[in-house]
């Protein structure tokens, strides 16, 4: 066998400082003994050579697994932002039944993954914050207990969906009735369910929001109509409170052009144009006489 590389030369290397002995003494067992006073020397410069590969392959090593570690944050990036954004659950790659304490300790592990001053991707603040959401919403015990109302809601959902299949099915129902529980316990840790749970639970969730969206729009309407009346009621009593103080200060004119017009009565001026005098109709003729000049 041809030995290459550094193997080679670690063997001349061994071969130069231990030889064998042609009588080997019983004291040393017949083991490999270093010859003359070369040996300390042949190590030292033995050891350059290794030790200079050895530096070489840890940095390759580091190298590649720095880049396995990016590609690893920035998928972690991508999964946060794409994953389903009513369920805090999948943000943190939780089971349902996780505790406040798996909660903190997931979000510890994934947030150093993509936190923004060890992650390079351009979306690493993005998907930080995304976790740091999921976490409080997880933490916060009223929203907390309105996700495990929806998830139950799911569950219940899918246990009636399952008792209609087991109907059609005898020898599953046989065996769930002689297993007394055990086989709906054992199908509800199966990845089927949870995969079937999963997918219920975005639904009751999408539909809860969209609800919660409406109501939050009619409401928004309803405040905007009733600001709108408030503003029309304002205005109003605005007009009038201005059409009284006009009323109020234009008081001494009125009564001053009343009492002028009651100085002068019914007289008119010099000159006026007075309408005619208008006749009634008289019931006993069958027309209007009218004045006649004559000349």
């Amino acid at each position: 066998m041809v030995v290459r590389g550094p193997l080679r030369a670690f063997l001349e290397a061994v071969s130069f400082l231990f030889g064998p002995e042609k009588n080997p003494s019983p004291h040393t067992g017949g083991r490999l003994v270093p010859v003359g006073g070369q040996g300390e020397k042949a190590k030292a410069e033995l050891a350059i050579p290794m030790a200079t590969a050895e530096t070489e392959e840890d940095l390759l090593l580091k190298s590649f697994l720095a880049e396995v570690s990016e590609v690893e944050r920035d998928n972690e990036v991508i999964r946060i932002l794409s994953c389903f954004k009513l369920n805090p659950f999948e943000h943190l790659k939780l089971p349902f039944d996780s505790s406040m304490d798996d909660v903190k300790k997931q979000y510890r592990k994934l947030s150093l993954l993509v936190h923004p001053d060890k992650c390079r991707h351009p979306q690493a603040k993005e998907a930080f914050a995304a976790l740091a959401k999921a976490q409080q919403l997880l933490l916060d015990p009223q929203e907390r207990e309105y996700l495990l109302n929806q998830i139950n809601a799911a569950k219940e959902e899918l246990r009636m969906q399952r008792t209609k299949q087991l109907k059609k099915d005898s020898a599953s129902k046989t065996k769930a009735l002689v297993d007394e529980g055990k086989y709906v316990q054992q199908y509800e840790k199966s990845e089927e369910f949870q995969q079937q749970l999963k997918m219920k639970v975005r639904e009751i969730l999408t539909q809860q929001e969209w609800r919660r969206r409406k109501m939050q729009r009619r409401i928004s309407e309803e405040e905007g109509r009733l600001k709108k009346e408030e503003e029309e009621t304002k205005e109003m009593w605005k007009r009038k409170r201005e059409h009284e103080e006009q009323w109020e200060e234009t008081r001494d004119q009125r009564v001053s052009s009343w009492r002028d017009f009651m100085k002068t009565g019914k007289k008119g001026k010099k000159g006026e144009i007075r309408p005619p005098k208008l006749k009634t109709e008289d019931p006993n003729k069958s027309y209007v006489q009218r004045p006649v000049k004559r000349g």
